[in-house]
């Protein structure tokens, strides 16, 4: 969970006091997610807009919170380098596309939490014996819960990027792959909360989602496979 203090609240409208006060790489930002946020405010979600004014190096440039029954979808840009880094190696014209993505995760864990189904397992869904609960220590259970969550909120972005931008969607599935190969070095090996890989290899192929269904269930047909392979 995040603490949030210290914060600028903004809406997407982006007035004209609020824009003042906004960095031109918050405003690109903002703007990237807009369509994400408009569809996930049209679904019900319960969604606030945070800018952190103060440097905040080394955060999450974007990163979801929750708290009294909201979703706090958080920037951290400023005196962060990690909002450059993470987008090392894309051509500026697709800045927009990954930003957009991101967003699109963070909405997939906002529609966890707003459902109630934070770290549970899909309703029917029954772990193999041999790696169920209580067989693993609380550090690697841990891991596990915050990785598959990972995994379906990853699975809601390209859902999300399959169904807008079609054209690019091989491009953001690579970068995505990108990320998570980069965190797991940085982590110190396969298998930790961000290692995500098993679900990105199911998202490769054609006719992997499902146009006519939501883009949460879309993800969920993905998620579920995935679970059964993930330890």
């Amino acid at each position: 969970m995040l603490k949030l203090f210290s914060l600028l609240c903004v809406s997407l409208a982006l007035p004209a006091v609020a824009a003042a006060q906004l960095t031109d790489l918050e405003t690109r930002w903002l703007q990237a997610g807009q369509p994400v946020i408009a569809f996930a405010r049209a679904q019900g979600l319960p969604i606030d807009i945070i800018v952190q004014p103060q440097d905040a190096p080394g955060a999450v440039p974007l990163a979801l919170g929750y708290e009294a029954g909201r979703c706090k979808l958080v920037l951290s840009l400023r005196g962060n380098a990690q909002a450059d880094s993470v987008l090392q190696g894309v051509p500026a014209a697709r800045h927009g596309l990954m930003m957009e993505a991101m967003t699109a995760h963070e909405i997939g864990h906002c529609q966890r939490y707003a459902q109630g189904d934070w770290h549970a397992l899909p309703r029917g869904f029954v772990e193999p014996r041999s790696i169920q609960m209580g067989k693993l220590t609380p550090l690697a259970q841990e891991l596990r819960e915050t990785r598959r969550e990972e995994g379906y909120a990853d699975l809601v972005a390209l859902a999300w990027m399959h169904g807008r931008h079609p054209g690019q969607y091989q491009d953001v599935l690579s970068w995505m792959r990108g990320v998570r190969v980069s965190g797991e070095v940085a982590g110190g090996g396969a298998g930790g909360s961000h290692a995500t890989q098993g679900w990105l290899a199911l998202a490769d192929g054609a006719g992997v989602f499902d146009g006519s269904a939501s883009i949460f269930e879309q993800a969920q047909v993905l998620w579920r496979k995935g679970l059964s392979g993930d330890k």
